[in-house]
């Protein structure tokens, strides 16, 4: 759990703009930390902050700093990935008061090859009970969601989830998500409860926005996410998703995708990155995953 006595464990809450990060995501409930404050944090965070990669593909690093990621997800009002989403929620927990561990995570979506762990999330302790916050994955759930071994498949709102607890290959615990969709229940992600701290994900951060085999270095990847209703641009493929497993897929002109982006994803771009947006040259054709 946070221990806020040692900085190096802590997540930088006492420097957080407590009252721009709320009103950035929406809300007004009660700052304490309970779980109906906890359900409410990670529905506004899910629902108001996009998932996006656009700093990698116009050039530029991804810092993980809290005043960076202060300055570009609530003053400038633009998204991050799940380094980002996460860093700042749990500076924003530990400002209210909860108990919570990070971990990492290892995006699966069908693959059976094993995957780096290059996914956080947050265990965070609420009402005596133990939760999993996934507010990085850009596609929610909408709430927290309570680990328990023989959960099962249940429902966050509209959108189906399974969650199931098995072991790794040395006999660990680990934990899958799956999510309902296009194909039925697909598994997202793996996870185990390994505390993980600021630096960890430093360096997993890196790999993400530096490495070659990186799916975010490849091209712009931006998610939307609503209550009912997903959007995904990946390259210039937009596709929407419904939590009855329908989708809609768009083929884009890259001219088109500063427009989509402000309308559909809320990513606001200025005149410089829109012009360095569209004369990048990442392949239109990347749709890769990690191997």
């Amino acid at each position: 759990m946070t221990t806020p006595a040692d900085p190096t464990y802590t997540w930088l809450g006492e420097e957080l703009d407590l009252d721009a990060y709320l009103d950035r995501i929406g809300f007004t409930g009660a700052r304490t930390p309970t779980l109906a404050t906890l359900r409410e944090l990670v529905r506004a965070h899910n629902t108001s902050i996009p998932f996006e990669n656009l700093e990698v593909i116009l050039g530029r690093g991804v810092p993980l700093d809290l005043e960076s990621l202060q300055d570009k997800m609530i003053r400038r009002r633009r998204g991050g990935y799940c380094y980002e989403n996460v860093a700042l929620f749990a500076a924003a927990l530990e400002r209210l008061g909860f108990e919570f561990t990070a971990m990492s995570g290892r995006v699966t979506r069908g693959a059976t090859n094993l995957r780096p762990a290059t996914h956080a999330l947050l265990r965070v302790r609420a009402d005596d009970r133990i939760w999993l916050c996934d507010v990085g994955f850009g596609w929610g759930p909408l709430e927290p969601v309570e680990l328990i071994a023989d959960r099962g498949e249940f429902n966050v709102g509209a959108w189906r989830f399974r969650l199931e607890r098995t072991l790794d290959a040395v006999g660990g615990e680990l934990w899958k998500l799956y999510q309902f969709g296009a194909d039925g229940f697909v598994d997202r992600h793996t996870f185990a409860t390994t505390p993980q701290y600021r630096v960890d994900f430093a360096v997993g951060n890196h790999f993400v926005s530096t490495s070659t085999r990186s799916p975010f270095t490849m091209r712009p990847f931006v998610q939307r996410f609503h209550a009912d209703v997903h959007h995904q641009l990946d390259g210039t493929t937009w596709t929407t998703s419904y939590p009855d497993g329908v989708q809609e897929i768009r083929e884009l002109e890259v001219a088109e995708l500063p427009k989509v982006l402000a309308e559909i994803f809320d990513v606001d771009l200025d005149a410089a990155d829109v012009e360095q947006l569209l004369r990048a040259e990442w392949p239109l054709a990347a749709q890769g995953r990690i191997s």
